[in-house]
């Protein structure tokens, strides 16, 4: 019994092969990220090179009057920030302003999402009219809220219960941190909502249809199918809103300019800079400020991408 030869390539062309191959994917990788460079540099060089000297400055014990004093502290500063009355107090004002602006924004996002899911005559200039609020310049809101509204002289809230024989008090005297947070929920509640909205017009009108068919009735499709199907943009919207929320600066610096228990730690952050010149312990409350950003923006961007990746499987 004979048997065929079988004829093998040899090693020095299967190893020319090999190394000719890949040589035209490299260059066709980085000619595809070449234009892209640019903006690479120029955000590590605006974003990240800031945030590595406030690190570097935060280590330091260093107040902008005694430059001469200035020493190497190590995680001193952190410390102090995390154990400062002042300043753990304004990090327990950032939570509870923060909660409070994105629970009470998503429920009320969530009841106009559900009103402008109908179709009615003028819905168009509804919506426009809902989601001006979001539009506004923030500081601009916080002064239309200081001087047009809660204003106790000529305020329109003291005019309207004035024309009533109502009480007229001063509000952002008696109720300081209540005022910030109704202004930032006037503001956020249309983002909400337009998050929402979007959640609702993506659902399936058969199912929709199937679940009326079958006999159930608003409430319990509202909690069956739209509730559980809103549930990854419920997520969306608190994180995002949590983001920017937490960083807010314009609505405490305006309204009340941190006085009355309404310091949060970004207005923290300005008060030690410009007012106390602590440049150490300011970068180190920042920094703290930037992780705790960093944490919420990593979970947002998880459900983005599921929302994404659903959207690609139902297409």
């Amino acid at each position: 019994m004979t048997t065929t030869p079988t004829l093998t390539p040899a090693p020095a062309a299967t190893a020319g092969i090999r190394t000719t191959r890949p040589a035209p994917r490299r260059l066709r990788a980085w000619a595809t990220r070449a234009p892209l460079l640019p903006a690479l540099v120029f955000m590590i060089i605006v974003t990240q090179l800031p945030f590595v000297a406030t690190l570097v400055i935060s280590l330091f014990d260093w107040n902008a009057l005694y430059p001469d004093a200035r020493h190497f502290t190590w995680f001193g500063n952190y410390a102090e920030v995390l154990t400062d009355p002042d300043l753990r107090r304004s990090v327990l004002t950032t939570i509870v302003l923060t909660v409070t602006v994105v629970v009470v924004s998503l429920l009320a996002g969530l009841g106009l999402a559900l009103l402008l899911d109908r179709r009615f005559r003028g819905r168009g200039l509804v919506r426009t009219l809902l989601i001006a609020p979001f539009l506004v310049v923030p500081v601009a809101a916080a002064l239309l809220w200081k001087h047009v509204l809660y204003n106790p002289e000529y305020g329109l809230l003291n005019g309207l219960l004035h024309y009533v024989g109502g009480p007229q008090p001063d509000w952002i005297s008696h109720n300081p941190l209540i005022a910030v947070e109704v202004s930032l929920i006037w503001q956020w509640t249309p983002f909400m909502m337009l998050i929402l909205l979007a959640g609702l017009q993506s659902r399936s009108p058969e199912l929709i249809e199937a679940a009326r068919m079958d006999g159930a009735g608003p409430w319990q499709v509202f909690r069956h199918l739209t509730l559980p199907h809103l549930r990854r943009y419920l997520e969306l919207g608190a994180l995002l809103g949590s983001i920017y929320i937490v960083q807010n600066f314009d609505a405490v610096f305006t309204l009340t300019s941190g006085g009355l228990g309404t310091a949060n730690l970004p207005y923290t952050v300005y008060q030690s800079f410009y007012q106390a010149h602590e440049n150490g312990l300011a970068s180190a409350a920042g920094v703290l400020v930037v992780i705790g950003s960093i944490i919420i923006a990593t979970f947002a961007l998880r459900v983005v991408s599921s929302l994404f990746r659903e959207e690609v499987s139902r297409g």
